[in-house]
């Protein structure tokens, strides 16, 4: 790159000016400064053995110098005097300085790395500037130049060149390879410090910190971090080390900061395993959504096949009607019924602004009332027109519980209430205040009402609107969430246990000991008792006998309800989980026979209507199966526990 010369360094002596002319200078931008040209310089070495440093003896011709504006680095603004002139060939052509970081470009040529990363086109030929390499010889060749420490540089103010420097005479007398600057600047005899004991101190020289530590007034004691007060110059400190207070317990004082510092070592080992489980918990988060999401696309598969094996056997159905059916008194059966239906949806009931925890089915008429986190009831059409025929609101919590006797809707709040309603008005008649805690769960029979809470279950008899209560079952361990009522017997939930109660007696006669934490659902069948527990299991018992035969695992949350529906030829039982899913248990063969995903949050409640199964979710959705044709009633066993609920954990 060739430039026109100019006198970038003006020449300033306290003695004669030199006659001899200036070498030849590097491009216009160049940016340097060399030290005395003349100073007389001895080889004395910083530390024995080493060629690092040069010390100038500095005489009136070596004041003289060429001065620098330092380039802005990444280094920060760090002074570059150079005790020579360097060659032009060390000399970046883009920025005129000396190479900072060389690399070779495709073009060949050598740049500052900056440089090349920031220019277009080399400056010689026009060529895309592209870094192929660093330059290793060059940076070696930079790294043997001498500079001048920079404690022995100071700023000079020059006309058109701000930040510019000079050699101090007065600074430190060492010039320095360049590649070993910090080593020497790190340990400099005239790196600026501050004194340690008060800062108020006047700024010292590394040389005299020493001398000045024999004299400062502020020296304080070495417990003064543990309370000591003192503060003298270092006569009055080794005396008031004689009698400080802390100085005997300085081991003791130094095993407490040790422990203490070890402490804080694990502290902070234990954050980074924290935080490192952390990381795995959200990639086992992301890996379980993923899995969720294929799960679901395998189970709208099945549904779609299932469908077709549907349409097939409704058109094997129109071929077999063309036949004398009256010749087939079974195929009748099949044709009237299909017990299949169950596992369709309809669609979906939408309206409760909170998670749905309890249904109950008024079958006379077609009603399906469903209680929600929202504080109210609703009323929805499951025949006709599959609308919400009514909001019924009176509670002042969740509505954890429904039940109907005869006509009355009886609903149960975490406001502690037991709410009476008339269906045919669907109006308020009564407010009790049940409990002194949430009414968990409620069920009728005989003409009586039970509703569960917190270790307790209490009897009313129904009188009209009114209830009256009649006895508190007591002896219960932990929340009653389960009741059901079957035939003389009531059967009872709460932690780790069932107990059977006779219901002419009200009292005790068995209890059955479960696993799995506390119970959330009970169901029963003609020939076994079954619950849901919150440790994902389904424990099964004989009914007879009272022993468990069966424990039902596949949910992998807490299975919040339970469901049957019996036919002459087989028993089901539907479970309802935290997991968001249903399952199908075959009674005869105790198997998981289908996994139903309606839901997109946990599924909370199911009731049992004329061979139809609904259920209640978290996503404050209701799903609703078609209706089909039940067989004839000799051909067709109600079943066992007509609808079923469940509430909150609690």
């Amino acid at each position: 790159c060739e430039t026109p010369r100019s006198n970038r360094y003006s020449w300033r002596s306290s003695g004669s000016r030199h006659s001899s002319p200036l070498p030849p200078l590097p491009p216009s931008r160049m940016e340097a400064s060399f030290g005395p040209t003349f100073s007389a310089v001895a080889a004395g070495a910083k530390a024995e053995g080493s060629s690092s440093y040069k010390q100038h003896r500095r005489t009136p011709s070596s004041s003289s110098t060429l001065t620098y504006s330092p380039r802005d680095d990444d280094d920060g603004m760090e002074p570059q005097v150079f005790a020579e002139q360097p060659s032009v060939k060390l000399c970046c052509q883009l920025c005129c300085n000396v190479f900072k970081d060389p690399v070779i470009t495709t073009c060949g040529h050598t740049f500052c790395r900056r440089c090349a990363l920031t220019s277009d086109k080399c400056p010689v030929d026009a060529a895309k500037l592209t870094v192929v390499v660093n330059n290793i010889a060059v940076a070696e060749q930079i790294g043997e130049l001498f500079i001048h420490c920079k404690y022995g540089c100071r700023a000079t103010a020059m006309a058109g060149k701000p930040g510019a420097y000079e050699v101090d005479p007065l600074g430190c007398p060492f010039t320095i390879k360049l590649s070993t600057r910090k080593e020497h600047e790190a340990s400099c005899d005239y790196r600026p410090v501050r004194c340690p004991n008060n800062p108020s101190c006047p700024p010292l020289l590394t040389m005299n910190l020493e001398a000045h530590l024999k004299e400062c007034e502020h020296i304080k004691c070495p417990h003064s971090k543990y309370g000591c007060t003192f503060i003298g110059n270092q006569d009055t400190y080794e005396t008031h080390l004689e009698v400080c207070k802390f100085e005997g317990l300085k081991e003791f004082l130094q095993q407490t900061d040790d422990r203490f510092h070890e402490m804080q070592l694990t502290l902070a080992q234990k954050d980074q395993d924290i935080a490192f489980l952390r990381s795995m918990l959200g990639k086992l988060s992301e890996k379980l959504d993923q899995l969720e999401k294929n799960l679901e696309l395998k189970f709208d598969v099945l549904d779609e096949n299932q469908s077709k094996l549907s349409e097939d056997l409704m058109e094997f159905r129109r071929d077999a009607s063309m036949l004398n059916v009256s010749s087939f008194p079974s195929l009748c059966l099949c044709v009237a019924y299909d017990p299949q239906q169950i596992f369709k949806c309809k669609g979906t009931f939408v309206g409760h602004q909170g998670p749905v925890w309890c249904l109950c089915v008024y079958s006379t008429g077609d009603l399906l009332f469903s209680g929600s986190s929202d504080k109210t009831i609703k009323v929805w059409d499951t025949c006709t027109t599959y609308k919400c025929q009514k909001t019924l609101e009176g509670h002042d919590g969740i509505v954890l519980a429904l039940c109907i006797q005869g006509n009355r809707l009886y609903s149960g709040s975490a406001d502690c209430t037991i709410i009476v309603w008339d269906i045919q008005t669907l109006q308020k008649v009564n407010t009790i205040r049940a409990h002194d805690n949430p009414v968990c769960t409620l069920v009728s029979s005989h003409n009586i009402l039970f509703s569960g809470s917190l270790k307790a279950i209490k009897v009313w008899d129904i009188v009209g609107t009114e209830l009256k209560l009649k006895k508190e079952l007591t002896g219960l361990n932990h929340w009653v969430r389960a009741l059901v009522a079957s035939q003389n017997h009531l059967y009872s939930g709460s932690y780790q246990t069932i107990k059977i109660w006779d219901i002419r007696s009200l009292e005790c006669v068995h209890v059955l000991q479960t696993s799995g934490g506390s119970v959330y659902s009970i169901a029963v069948t003609n020939h076994h008792i079954v619950c849901g527990t919150y440790e994902n299991l389904i424990h099964v018992w004989d009914i007879e006998s009272k022993e468990q035969v069966r424990t039902l695992t596949g949910h992998v949350g807490t299975v919040y309800a339970l469901a049957v529906i019996a036919t002459p030829d087989q028993t089901k039982v539907f479970s309802a989980s935290y997991d968001r899913s249903l399952r199908v248990w075959s009674m005869d063969n105790m198997i998981c026979t289908q996994t139903l995903l309606r839901h997109q949050g946990s599924v909370t409640a199911l009731a049992v209507s004329r061979g139809r199964l609904f259920s209640g979710a978290v996503d404050s959705t209701v799903k609703v199966p078609p209706l089909v044709t039940a067989p004839p009633a000799d051909h067709l066993r109600p079943s066992v526990c007509p609808f079923l609920f469940c509430c909150s954990r609690g």
